[in-house]
């Protein structure tokens, strides 16, 4: 653009403020270049149509500059709502659904079906290649059942025993973005529900992704749940557990945090808990320098 009469360009402050934004992107581009990102959708982060859309457009992006994103979804809200219709009511332990024969149909239904097909029909939209899945699509997530624990049975929950590391290898490394939703499948053929967090949390080890993104309704782990200013921007494996044993982290922040422990201790690079509920929260962490949420490292490192 030019002054009339003088020949003189005019710039913008907000163009060069975004020629500045992708100079910051530009070496977090580079690090992350054909490397696996593995991202849970999930929980109140999914209701809002125009919050979900900018997600998916992150995510599109992600693979679009070179990055192989694979997207894990849970879907609670929905299934809660689809239990309700029928009069089911929904029961938690620690953070995970007690699901009998009853309510792991409906959490198939709702999970492989209704939102892992919207979410396919979305990413398709805004130009990417996504192709849905669930565990018992070519033996993705086996599993087996959960135990009881304090005498409670959770019914139909599994934990993973095994990843079908070659489906997802094959299609990230080509052009599709695969759309994960967890239900697993045992050796009779059973399907199992499975914790959404957990599900990507293994997903994330099995492949020894370079970064696992949680996306859900807070902001982070915090040191006191209604305060926002107590955010924990960084923490170790070993400070996760003492803050569950102190009651610090609760309820279903409890299977999330230890799903980010875990994949670091088998070999994920960085895991992070973002706020979902914000514009744009995956490229806010990974393509700038200050970030956002919590991030869980390694007890002997404090890394980027």
């Amino acid at each position: 653009m030019e002054k009339k009469g003088t020949g003189a360009p005019v710039y913008s402050d907000i163009l060069v403020e975004k020629a500045n934004i992708l100079i910051e992107a530009l070496p977090y581009i580079q690090r992350l270049s054909g490397k696996t990102v593995v991202i849970k959708y999930g929980g109140n982060a999914m209701v809002d149509a125009e919050l979900t859309t900018k997600i998916l457009q992150d995510v599109t992006l992600l693979k679009y500059v070179g990055v192989n994103p694979i997207l894990v979804h849970g879907g609670g809200p929905d299934i809660n709502a689809a239990l309700k219709k029928m009069g089911v009511e929904s029961k938690f332990y620690n953070g995970l659904r007690i699901t009998d024969g009853a309510t792991m149909e409906v959490v198939q239904m709702v999970l492989a079906g209704k939102i892992n097909k919207n979410i396919v029909s979305a990413i398709g939209s805004l130009g990417g290649k996504a192709i849905g899945l669930c565990g018992k699509d070519a033996g993705l997530l086996q599993v087996k059942k959960k135990p009881p624990k304090d005498g409670v049975d959770l019914g139909y929950v599994g934990d993973i025993v095994s990843v079908n590391v070659k489906l997802l290898e094959l299609l990230t490394h080509d052009a599709y973005i695969p759309v994960i939703a967890p239900v697993g499948v045992d050796e009779q053929g059973e399907s199992y529900n499975i914790n959404a967090d957990t599900a990507a949390g293994e997903i994330a080890s099995a492949l020894k992704a370079e970064k696992l993104m949680f996306l859900t309704d807070v902001d982070g782990i915090r040191m006191q749940a209604d305060d926002p200013a107590s955010l924990i921007s960084v923490i170790s494996v070993s400070e996760v557990d003492e803050l569950i044993a102190s009651g610090v982290i609760t309820g279903g922040m409890i299977p999330k945090v230890q799903g980010c422990a875990r994949a670091v201790q088998q070999g994920v690079n960085r895991v992070h808990i973002l706020n979902g509920t914000i514009p744009h929260p995956i490229i806010l962490e990974i393509f700038t320098d200050k970030g956002i949420g919590t991030m869980v490292h390694a007890d002997d490192e404090r890394g980027n």
